[in-house]
């Protein structure tokens, strides 16, 4: 039996090995789905979940009747795979400013451009970055805290939540705990979460958790049995 809170760099293997081999019933096509759908329904998409399993399985969507899809939200939720994608080659290399742009670009390409961020802006995240990674051992907590302190910057007009939830994703995998996934109807606390921080961490922080908790139930069912697999085809083999 697994302990599943601490094993992100467990799931970071089989993220990175089912996209290699392009496993359509496992984590990682569970997680571009489940997460571009849900972190794009937080900042107004309109695609429905089936929706978005048929972009990233087709790269097409059916309509329905009279339905209208418009293409923002299509290009956000491809953005968003590629974006995860991207996340995924680099969840070990240290958070940086040129991470953060490039998610941030990958993110908002075919959309509304954002204008450079100030030298304010700038000096602001780099201070962020350079407390952030000067700390030994990183938390959920620290994770958290630092994609609220991100949040407040806001530096860029558009795309920061999606940005932020991606940054914390991939520093959650590369501290060996596993992440967490904010789905559309967490919303609310989510929202008074950041909102309420400065006062009461813990809203924000049980959503977190809440969030972290259906994520474990997922690895467990898709990651478990396969090393299960693992294990009993290893004790064969030996013997």
């Amino acid at each position: 039996m697994i302990g599943w809170e601490y094993q992100g760099q467990l799931v970071l293997k089989h993220l990175q090995k089912e996209k290699e081999y392009k496993n359509k019933s496992g984590i990682y096509h569970y997680t571009q789905i489940h997460m571009a759908y849900n972190s794009n329904r937080i900042e107004g998409s309109r695609l429905s979940e089936e929706q978005t399993r048929s972009l990233f399985e087709t790269r097409t969507i059916l309509s329905y009747g009279q339905e209208v899809i418009y293409s923002d939200d299509i290009i956000e939720a491809s953005n968003h795979f590629n974006a995860f994608n991207y996340m995924l080659s680099h969840a070990n290399d240290t958070l940086s400013e040129d991470f953060i742009k490039k998610i941030h670009g990958i993110l908002t390409i075919g959309t509304q451009k954002s204008q450079a961020a100030s030298d304010e802006v700038s000096l602001l995240i780099k201070s962020l970055l350079q407390s952030y990674n000067e700390l030994e051992t990183l938390s959920l907590n620290d994770i958290i805290d630092f994609y609220v302190s991100f949040e407040k910057i806001h530096p860029f007009q558009n795309g920061n939540g999606r940005t932020g939830r991606i940054i914390a994703f991939k520093e959650c995998l590369k501290n060996n705990i596993t992440p967490f996934i904010i789905t559309e109807d967490m919303k609310p606390y989510y929202i008074r979460g950041l909102n309420e921080y400065n006062k009461e961490k813990g809203y924000l922080v049980d959503t977190c958790l809440y969030g972290q908790d259906m994520y474990q139930n997922i690895c467990k069912k898709l990651i478990e049995p396969k090393l299960n697999k693992e294990a009993i085809s290893s004790y064969a083999s030996f013997y």
